[in-house]
């Protein structure tokens, strides 16, 4: 089943998105260069499905696999060991973000996961944690806590380029609410 996404990908590949992708240092070996759009109307032609998402996951060198899985896997299945599972293998931001957007969000217990990526030493983990913390302000699923504040404050004095934007949009978001 694997194959027929390669092919569909294959179908809808940009060269010069993937070119871009790749001297931008994105780590997969296969890029398509699919835009997010295409992506979501190849996985909406098909039923969710814990094995063919997992499958799809498995693919870590395969862009376009990794974005489809999170489009694919039913959020009932999708428990806090895959889910931490998935988050301490995110191998980009782009990845972290539609994870996060398109299941992590979603969970039940996305505030308690948010809460145990944030302590992981691996930095994509982290930002996968602030990138899903950021989704839940957004969707008034967390309250914006002098403790988060604290939090963004402290952790902005040493995030790395990449973390530090996302902190700040988390901070703009809490300012935007009189939190910092």
């Amino acid at each position: 089943m694997t194959q027929e996404f390669r092919k569909e990908f294959f179908a809808y590949r940009n060269g010069i998105v993937a070119e871009l992708l790749r001297s931008a240092g994105d780590p997969h070996t296969m890029i398509m260069g699919c835009q997010l759009a295409d992506v979501i109307a190849i996985t909406s032609r098909y039923e969710k499905d814990a094995r063919l998402a997992q499958a799809l996951w498995d693919d870590a060198h395969h862009r376009e696999c990794r974005m489809a899985a999170t489009m694919l896997y039913p959020i009932e299945n999708f428990d806090m060991a895959i889910a931490l599972a998935w988050c301490q293998s995110v191998e980009s931001t782009e990845i972290a973000d539609i994870l996060c957007h398109r299941l992590l969000r979603h969970l039940d217990y996305a505030t308690q996961l948010w809460q145990q990526l944030h302590d992981s030493d691996q930095p994509l983990a982290q930002y996968t944690a602030y990138r899903l913390l950021l989704n839940l302000m957004l969707m008034n699923r967390i309250e914006k806590t002098a403790e988060i504040r604290s939090m963004i404050k402290k952790d902005l004095t040493t995030a790395p380029p990449s973390l530090r934007q996302l902190l700040e949009s988390i901070a703009e978001e809490m300012n935007g609410n009189h939190c910092i």
